[in-house]
């Protein structure tokens, strides 16, 4: 075929000289190349696919079947994409109730593709498989199963990710590894310590260790520890001199070292360094030398206040277990990390974070600790390593918890739960902290629908209230467009306008992504009466009850002997059982509960009649808590919602029958009336008293 192509050549010249049927005899020679060049092309990849598969037949030791052989890997290994509700099939579960149904599937299964030799599974897995088996989620019928677990030993890796991808391939349960969870939790040996699976996992979950922030899927993955099999002969030793800080870490970045020498020569009465040895006494773990001799690891841990937990050349790192074991507080210069069950821990509250750049300032930060936050940080982190890292069989259980919890959210177990001592264990009858924290504040979310000015002057007055974090605007107008960007007021703090499809009243608590903050302020586009002191205070006082509505305009309802029914009513008595929505704070949890759980035709009712939200989320809210609201300050007077203007809903003379209407249809819908009557106002303390106002916090507040 070759020879021919060159023939061709030989005659195109001739046509060339000759010049007759040229154009003919040029598209049949360029023809005759272009056939040529592809069947030498085609000939040489069959050749060379032939010899790649010679070349790459399995051995005796390992008999793959022949499926899994020609069977083609996906180059990428782990999917980035994956999130709960794209790779997770959410429909699989619930088939025992609120149950998590894990099953594992049998060592058996993998035989046939495993020889003997190389089916070993080790300890550590098989505590994991026995874990999974005693827990309360175990099923022995994959029918009704939510998560299968591969029973693939990935704790040792000896090229068995190619077992794992046969499991995940042709298990009639994987649809590509949807609802499947792999355990990747390597142990203690300093030259394994990555997170690298060498298959591809399709939509599986991994449940691993040395995690960086790049590379985790938040609310899919779990971030597991290293576990330490050093701690298992761990005993306790009579301190005969305390550091400071110590540095005793295996596989320190080289760049890192650098900056731990001179942090030694700084601070030399404070500091130390216990490095790997070398020689003899390579190789063991238990080991680790300075330049005065050999001391044991772990014991070295206790005589130190805090420890280093630095960027290691490995990601996975033993020395936070160890740490917390010890009683050494863990000090983590690590600023990608992702902290061993993140999703609940509060790891705050037991370990101090330092920025990577701050390293060489990290002892002068540390000096700064009074004895009783060490006191605490050590209580908390020595309680966490007994609950949730002890074993493997604490670890894996506290992993199938936290999937119980994000599988089923509406009976997941609270902050308390995870990051309390059981003495100080307070259960709340939802699923928040009993008290918010103080370092985060709150969104303002304002519906409005056309009036500019007033919300121009509402956004103002709220930018200066110094715990506010973002404004939220909710353009309940589908027809007409919000502000060019340019007319909306200059502030220091951040707005979002978003605009809704259709005009609806419950828009207001739709739970909206942008809300970032625990707390939200509901307040009305014309509520431009309160003061920065009255708002901040009412922030401050949600902060005490936060699974509770907190806010001004208060409501009760009260028995019509004449109707034999609950009538609303809007004057001012001595018990309230409602605080309107129009200005309050309440938990963004409510507005998923709303949302998401609030019976369809109360909500429907709402949209319909465009009234009696803020009734609604009353009622839910001392469904839920069995509480009453909270009113706070003595102010009465609100332009809204039952003022005279002809802009408003409320102007509407069926408006306040409405509202009566809806406490009974409520009540019927809810199986009994929610509201809860109480006889209680907060107030500042000494806002009334004849004090100066340097001694009073809220000064700005009215009496009506």
């Amino acid at each position: 075929m070759v020879f021919s192509a060159v023939l061709n050549l030989k005659k195109l010249k001739q046509c060339q000289s000759n010049h007759r049927g040229c154009p003919l005899k040029i598209l049949l020679v360029v023809f005759m190349i272009i056939l040529s060049i592809t069947y030498v092309t085609f000939h040489f990849y069959r050749q060379t696919e032939n010899i790649t598969l010679a070349s790459g037949k399995i051995g005796d030791k390992i008999n793959i079947p022949s499926s899994l052989a020609n069977k083609k890997e996906n180059p990428k290994l782990v999917n980035p994409s994956c999130t709960f509700f794209t790779c997770f099939d959410i429909y699989r579960c619930g088939i025992k109730g609120n149950q998590l149904a894990v099953y594992t599937y049998p060592l058996s299964r993998h035989k046939s593709i495993v020889s003997s030799e190389n089916n070993h599974v080790t300890k550590e897995f098989h505590a994991i498989l026995q874990a999974i088996s005693a827990s309360k989620y175990h099923t022995s019928n994959p029918e009704e199963a939510c998560i299968f677990v591969p029973s693939v030993d990935m704790l040792q890796r000896d090229g068995k990710g190619h077992y794992l991808a046969h499991s995940l391939g042709n298990s009639q349960f994987s649809e590509r590894g949807k609802n499947h969870l792999i355990f990747n939790l390597i142990l203690d040996d300093p030259d394994r310590h990555d997170n690298i699976i060498d298959t591809s996992v399709g939509q599986a979950m991994i449940a691993g260790m040395g995690f960086t922030k790049n590379h985790y899927r938040r609310q899919f993955d779990l971030s597991l520890p290293v576990f330490s099999t050093l701690l298992q002969n761990f005993r306790r030793i009579k301190k005969t001199h305390s550091w400071l800080l110590i540095s005793a870490q295996h596989n320190v970045n080289p760049d890192v070292i650098k900056d731990l020498l001179e942090m030694k020569a700084l601070y030399s009465s404070e500091f130390q360094i216990f490095h790997p040895c070398v020689g003899p006494n390579k190789t063991d773990q238990s080991l680790r030398c300075t330049e005065h001799g050999t001391v044991k690891y772990p014991d070295i841990l206790q005589i130190s206040t805090f420890c280093l937990m630095v960027r290691g050349e490995k990601l996975g790192l033993s020395i936070l277990l160890e740490a917390l074991a010890t009683k050494c507080i863990p000090v983590v210069i690590f600023d990608s990390i992702v902290m061993p069950f993140n999703e609940v821990l509060d790891w705050s509250r037991a370990v101090v974070f330092i920025r990577e750049v701050d390293l060489l300032f990290s002892v002068n930060h540390l000096k700064k600790y009074s004895s009783k936050r060490i006191k605490e940080l050590q209580i908390q982190g020595s309680w966490l390593y007994k609950r949730y890292f002890k074993s493997i069989q604490t670890i894996t259980e506290t992993t199938l918890d936290i999937l119980a919890d994000r599988i089923f959210p509406h009976s997941a177990k609270n902050y308390h739960y995870w990051n309390e001592p059981e003495h100080l264990n307070i259960v709340s009858p939802v699923f928040i902290p009993l008290t918010a924290p103080k370092n985060d504040g709150f969104t303002a979310v304002i519906l409005t629908y056309d009036r500019v000015d007033t919300l121009f002057l509402l956004i103002e007055k709220l930018s200066k209230v110094p715990s506010l974090s973002k404004i939220l605007v909710i353009w309940n107008n589908e027809y007409k467009r919000p502000p060019r960007l340019s007319k909306w007021p200059k502030i220091d703090k951040h707005i979002k306008v978003l605009q809704t499809e259709k005009n609806l009243l419950s828009n207001r608590f739709y739970p909206f992504d942008e809300i970032e903050t625990e707390a939200i302020l509901s307040i009305d586009d014309d509520i431009i009466m309160l003061t920065e002191d009255e708002i901040e205070f009412a922030f401050e006082v949600w902060r005490e009850f936060p699974d509770r509505i907190v806010g001004f305009p208060s409501r009760t309802h009260i028995w019509d002997n004449r109707t034999n029914s609950w009538k609303y009513e809007s004057e001012w008595m001595n018990h309230i059982s409602m605080v309107l929505t129009g200005a309050a704070f309440y938990h963004k949890y409510w507005n998923y509960v709303y949302t998401v759980e609030l019976p369809a035709v109360v909500r429907e009712w709402v949209d319909n009649h465009m009234n009696c939200e803020d009734i609604a989320m009353n009622f839910l809210v001392s469904n839920v808590t069995g509480k009453a609201p909270i009113k706070v300050t003595a102010k009465k007077k609100f332009r809204c919602p039952e003022c005279v203007n002809t802009e408003m809903l409320s102007a509407d003379l069926k408006h306040m029958v409405e509202r009566t209407q809806c406490i009974n249809q409520f009540r019927e819908v809810f199986g009994q009336l929610s509201l809860r009557s109480v006889e209680f106002r907060a107030d500042p303390v000494l806002f009334k008293d004849d004090f100066p106002d340097k001694l009073k916090r809220f000064n700005d507040v009215g009496s009506l």
